[in-house]
Order: C-alpha cells, then structure tokens, then sequence
C-alpha cells in the first residue's frame, strides 16, 4: 500500500494494517547463515598426483623439466638453448621453411599491409584477401573444390567433428589417432569405437556389426603418425568405405611435405584421387612454417563449416602473417621438390641406421618421425636429459601422451639435416643407452634414496 493511501485511512485502520505486515515478516521462516564451505583443490584433479611424482623423481635426479625448454633462436636441424648449440631433433620444421627468407618476406609484407591481427571472427569483420588466396592455394594443393582455415590445428579437429558428427552417428578411428580427434568425438557425442593401429581387416569387422545401425559413419586416420612414423594403406581405406557408405577423413598434419613426390601427401603417394576421401585435414604448424589448422573437401563440407563450426564463427581469423607465410610455404615446397626429398631419404637414411644398430624403431617407415623405443618412461627422461648434456636436443614421450610402457625418445627428421649429423645422434644415443642399461634406475631405488 502506497504512503498517500494510508493517509487516508483513519487511524484503527492504520494500526490494523501495520499489525497484518508485522505478522506477515515474523510467518516467514528464518534464513539460516550459511556456513562458508572451502572451495575444491585443484590438486584433486585427476592426474595431478602423476604431475607431482614426476616432478619429484626429476628433482631427485637433478633432471631439469624437458618440455618447455626455451630456445633461443629458431631451431633447425641444430638450436640455441642458453646460448649452446645443440644438435636438434625436435622440430616439425619437415622442409626448413621456417628459415626461408621468401616466407619471412611475405609475413613482413602482410604485417605493413594488414597489420598483425584480423582483429575480429571472418564472419563479421576479419575477412581479408589473404585469407582466400590460402584457402585457393590449399584446395589446389589437395585436389579439392574448396578449403576453410582455422586458427589452430586442435581445434580444426575439435570443432569440425563436433559439428559435423551427431549422437546418432558413429566414428570409428584408429587406435593411435590424435588427441584432437578423440576430443572432437567426445564433443559431437556420436558412439566412437578404435580399431588395433592399421588394422584394416578389425576396421571392417566393425562396420559390419555397427555401420548399419548408425545414420553417418566416419573413420578416422592420420597421413603420418605423429607418434610412430608410418602411414596407412589408403586405397584399402577407400575400398572400405566405399562399400559401407562411410565418410573418410585423413588428417595430414604430418604427411604433408613428407609423402608424395611433391609433398603432397597420402593421395600423391598412392597416385590416389583426392576425392575418395571426404575430408582432408591439416596443419600449418609443421612443413608449412605456420600455425592454425584446415579442411579440405568438397564445396558442400567447407560452406557448412564456414557457417557453423564454432571454432570458425567464434574465433577470430587466422592472423595475415601467418596466411601470408604458408601461401609462400605452399608454392616454395612446389617450387623446390628437392627439399622433400632431401626429407625423405634422411627420414630413410636415419631408420636404416638405427635399425642396423639394434636400436628398437616400433612401427616407423621413416617418414620425418623415428620414435627409439624405451618403454619405460623414467629410462626416456633420464636418457634425454643425458643427451642434452651431450649436445643432443630430442625430447621423451611418455605417458599419458603415449600408452604406458611405450615411452620412447621421438626423433623429428628434416630436410635440413645432414647424413654426419644422423650419424652422430645414433653414435650418441648407442652410448648412452649402454650406459644406462649398465647401471638402470628404477622409482623405487629414486623414492627410497
């Protein structure tokens, strides 16, 4: 009731009406206090206590942290680490492109024409020239009708299967698949199934007993492994889905400047035409001395992720240096199919000679990636930090990055490496393998010191 109408009001009716608002208040239930609660740890997530005992083994062995070594300059075939030069093995730098001084020209260039950034998503304002002529340069590079280019290579795969696949779909992918693509599975919530790494006879096993209860099926493979350095039978892979009606999609984040006479990846390979696979991905972050991500395909495939992949809609576009950079990378790597076969047959070169020095190579063909099996994570730490003291850059992989007991020293091999320079890495590696298989060490000897 407003103040002006309780004037009205004689003053029995006054005092009436303030007595009904005070036994209203005191009928309402009393608010308790609520007691403060501390917030979750997260040192409780899943994985941190991993982190930790890793962290405390390392330290118990004056192991500095491999990962995030900063280096000093860009690194090629050798580095710059605190102002030593190491020999390198851990660059994806396939064609030395990254130090060409054509890319380095056509990224300044961008820079005085366009500025750093695209300053805003392609949908609404961050379209530029650029942009097209790297999307046209890439579709020519695959064969295709069209191509889309994302900011980042992860979420080229996260986004574009999340997006494309539905909870009524199925994608079946091969056991050594990237994290991007099972990230991207899980978020489109179709069904996903693995089948055992090239396995193609367990592939189709499975889309006999699942395909037909799914309205879409994709299957999902690398180009080049990225963790062991071989690559898949694709014809095989397109007479499968052909007769199960699948989509197939490759990504080529590691083939690309690798197979193929020119570079151009798993289809130049097997002399295979591009359009039998339905969806061709890829990075800008290895051979083309970039960073972001791509699909290729039909025209169809690129306009609905242009329209509706939120990694794309969402996110600012892919900034005019770096378009301008993997334009000049795609036509120096056309241009200079020298440097793609300099890559190839260090790649050959480097697996034969560990091979013939009894070092355990896994799976790989030679193809830019040479993984040195370990299996034990601690003996892969231990060995990398003693490689380095040597002069020897090349970093561990060990779980969850790759299933346990499968830790392995991962060798990146370039163009620009020379035939002394593999030799040495191999001489090296031998020593400090005997070495430490004179004296192991194991977690419970480190704990209990």
């Amino acid at each position: 009731m407003a103040k002006s109408d309780m004037k009205k009001l004689s003053k029995d009716d006054r005092l009436n009406a303030l007595s009904v608002v005070r036994r209203s208040k005191s009928a309402l239930p009393k608010q308790k206090a609520v007691k403060p609660q501390a917030a979750p740890e997260f040192a409780d997530l899943p994985g941190f206590k991993e982190i930790r005992l890793q962290k405390t083994v390392a330290d118990l062995l004056q192991i500095k942290n491999p990962f995030f070594r900063a280096h000093d300059a860009r690194a090629g075939a050798t580095t710059l680490i605190d102002g030593e030069t190491y020999l390198n093995f851990s660059s994806y730098d396939y064609l030395g492109l990254n130090g060409h001084e054509k890319v380095h020209g056509a990224a300044k260039a961008a820079v005085d024409h366009y500025g750093i950034s695209a300053s805003a998503s392609r949908v609404v304002a961050g379209e530029r020239a650029i942009h097209t002529e790297l999307e046209k340069l890439i579709a020519r590079m695959h064969r295709v009708e069209s191509s889309v280019a994302f900011v980042s290579g992860h979420a080229t795969n996260v986004t574009s299967l999340g997006q494309l696949m539905q909870p009524d779909d199925l994608i079946i992918h091969d056991s050594y698949i990237h994290n991007s693509i099972v990230t991207g599975a899980k978020l489109s919530g179709a069904v996903r199934q693995s089948f055992p790494h090239n396995n193609f006879d367990a592939l189709e096993n499975l889309l006999k007993l699942r395909a037909h209860k799914h309205a879409r099926t994709l299957i999902v493979v690398e180009g080049v492994y990225s963790m062991d350095g071989d690559y898949p039978d694709l014809p095989r892979l397109v007479e499968i889905k052909k007769r199960y009606g699948a989509w197939l999609m490759v990504d080529e984040a590691h083939s690309i400047g690798i197979l193929g006479a020119t570079g151009h990846g798993l289809a130049e390979h097997f002399q295979a035409d591009p359009k039998d696979v339905d969806i061709w991905m890829g990075t800008f972050s290895k051979t083309l001395a970039g960073c972001g991500g791509y699909i290729a395909g039909c025209s169809d495939l690129v306009d609905y992720l242009k329209l509706s992949a939120s990694g794309f809609v969402f996110s600012v576009g892919i900034a005019p240096p770096i378009a301008a950079a993997v334009c000049e990378a795609i036509r120096l790597m056309e241009a200079e199919p020298h440097r793609v076969q300099t890559a190839q047959s260090n790649g050959k070169y480097f697996l034969k000679k560990a091979q013939e020095a009894g070092l355990d190579t896994g799976v790989s063909q030679g193809c830019a990636v040479v993984p040195i099996m370990m299996g034990d994570s601690l003996k892969a730490t231990v060995l990398a930090a003693r490689l380095l003291d040597r002069g020897l850059n090349v970093l561990p992989i060990i779980y969850p990055a790759v299933p346990e007991k499968s830790a392995r020293l991962r060798f990146f091999i370039t163009s620009e490496h020379t035939e002394e320079q593999l030799d040495q890495a191999i001489k090296l590696l031998n020593e400090e393998i005997m070495n430490y298989d004179n004296n192991p060490i194991s977690i419970q000897q480190v704990m209990s010191a």
